[in-house]
């Protein structure tokens, strides 16, 4: 029995790495059609972010504190979401 399981699951298993082939196949001729008509999708996709420095990384962690503070403060007088 144990045997049977195994050889449904290499038959499952062969199938789909041929239809994974053919799907990377597809996607590669897309990619090149779409570099031909002037840029890539994955560049464009995994545009990369600039870093902050330590002096803005602390900036924004003091506004947040501050932010925050506030917000717990309205909270406990009982005033509304949003109001200032």
């Amino acid at each position: 029995m144990a045997d049977q399981i195994t050889i449904a699951l290499r038959k499952a298993l062969g199938k789909l790495a041929a239809q994974k082939t053919h799907l990377d196949g597809r996607i590669s001729a897309i990619e090149a059609a779409l570099g031909a008509l002037g840029g890539s999708p994955r560049a464009k996709a995994a545009r990369s972010r600039k870093g902050m420095s330590v002096a803005a990384r602390k900036a924004i962690g003091k506004r947040m504190r501050a932010y925050w503070a506030k917000r717990r403060a309205d909270a406990a007088k009982g005033k509304p979401k949003g109001s200032k």
